[in-house]
């Protein structure tokens, strides 16, 4: 069973090969995605590359919320000013301009909204990761009208067996039990 971060591509891969080569089933559980809201203003891109090149017709001002590895995409963008937020410092070559915030969600409605105002955000970076801990800066975006570059998840291996939650996957595993 593979539970891992919906970005976690190379685990989700290994996986899939280990599960192969052992001859066993491999089921997915990864939480739902975000989905589009009323007033929502998205623009979804496949990765990291096409999100620096996205920025272009945004503000200068960009709120990443990615995590500390993908931070290396935007390192040529001198042209804009970057709050990266992570739990862990980046270790990437950063972008010449920027303020790193260390924090761990989830944050608060309010406290998103807070943080855009003080930050001047003009334009949001950020994956779909799903679930609610950090659901909450979409929420600010579309109440202070702040664009979100929204990275879509990587796709699962082919033919790949997947749930949304963990009570489908015990279901999952109890129909591999013998009766």
């Amino acid at each position: 069973m593979d539970a891992t971060h919906p970005f976690a591509a190379q685990v989700t891969a290994n996986a899939a090969d280990a599960a192969a080569l052992a001859g066993v089933p491999l089921l997915h559980v990864r939480r739902p995605a975000w989905r589009r809201q009323p007033g929502d203003l998205w623009t979804i891109v496949p990765d990291l590359a096409a999100a620096a090149k996205a920025l272009t017709p945004h503000g200068e001002r960009v709120l990443l919320t990615i995590g500390r590895q993908g931070v290396g995409a935007f390192a040529d963008r001198a042209d804009r000013h970057f709050v990266i937020r992570a739990i862990d410092a980046p270790s990437a070559p950063l972008p010449p301009r920027h303020k790193v915030l260390l924090a761990r969600g989830p944050f608060s409605f309010d406290d998103e909204l807070v943080l855009m105002s003080d930050h001047r955000i003009d334009v949001i970076v950020t994956k779909n990761s799903g679930g609610d801990q950090t659901e909450a800066k979409l929420a600010a975006a579309r109440t202070a009208g702040v664009p979100v570059i929204l990275i879509d998840r990587p796709p699962l291996p082919a033919g790949a067996r997947s749930v949304e939650n963990a009570a489908d996957a015990m279901s999952w595993l109890t129909g591999l039990l013998p009766r």
